[in-house]
């Protein structure tokens, strides 16, 4: 018969209290990589230091903020759609008010020039956001879409109290029989209200995707590789 094993001795630097396995290396920072999804990144697990960004709170003073900014620059935007839009000349015959010219596109050109000052008023607002707040967000974009729309609506009002008179019978008399005067301002196409929020949030979009910050990619480490036996 043979002698049964014996177990090999204790390691000198193997404390009495020590049970780890005898001739164990000592641990070292790969063993404290993390070995389920539970504990990197899965449900449950805390979120790493710095990536959990500003709070709500944070975010929705910058949006009512961002509201407020762009309803009052509506006002630019009634100024200069009453100074840069064309005005449609009307003419009276004593009983009747009849347009200078019927083959004119004065009108149109007065609905054209609102779209084109919203988008531009939306593009540039959608740029001073984003080089405020660069990494963009949902909150901002409706920010800019809500306060772009007030900020239209504004200018709407404003434009046409800017712009020619409004009573035309009483202007009509006013300048007497045979005499051109301006039509008051009018927004014939009222889907021109919606040119500043829609340029606004396809400008913030696209700054967003093509200059905002990256997200880094995760790590994922192997959970099927071998791991160390722990303490």
């Amino acid at each position: 018969m043979s002698a049964p094993l014996t177990p090999p001795d204790r390691p000198l630097n193997q404390q009495p209290g020590d049970t780890r396995a005898p001739w164990a290396r000592p641990a070292t920072e790969e063993d404290s990589v993390p070995t389920s999804p539970q504990e990197y990144g899965g449900p449950g697990a805390r979120p790493l230091d710095g990536d959990d960004g500003p709070g709500l709170r944070s975010e929705l003073r910058e949006a009512l903020l961002i509201v407020l900014v762009t309803t009052v620059c509506g006002a630019l935007l009634g100024v200069l759609w009453a100074w840069l839009a064309p005005h449609v000349p009307l003419i009276s015959d004593g009983r009747a008010v009849y347009l200078k010219n019927a083959e004119g596109e004065e009108s149109i050109g007065a609905d054209g020039t609102f779209m084109l000052l919203g988008l531009a008023l939306g593009v540039l607002s959608a740029a001073v956001v984003f080089l405020w707040r660069r990494r963009g967000g949902v909150p901002l974009v409706v920010a800019l879409v809500i306060g772009g729309l007030l900020g239209s609506v504004l200018a709407w009002r404003l434009g046409m109290q800017l712009g020619p008179e409004q009573d035309v019978v009483a202007q009509a008399k006013a300048v007497g029989k045979g005499v051109a005067f301006d039509a008051p301002l009018r927004l014939q196409a009222k889907g021109a209200l919606l040119a500043w929020p829609i340029g606004a949030a396809l400008a913030q979009l696209l700054l967003t995707g093509m200059f905002g910050p990256r997200d880094p990619e995760p790590f994922e480490p192997d959970w099927h590789a071998p791991q160390p036996p722990r303490d």
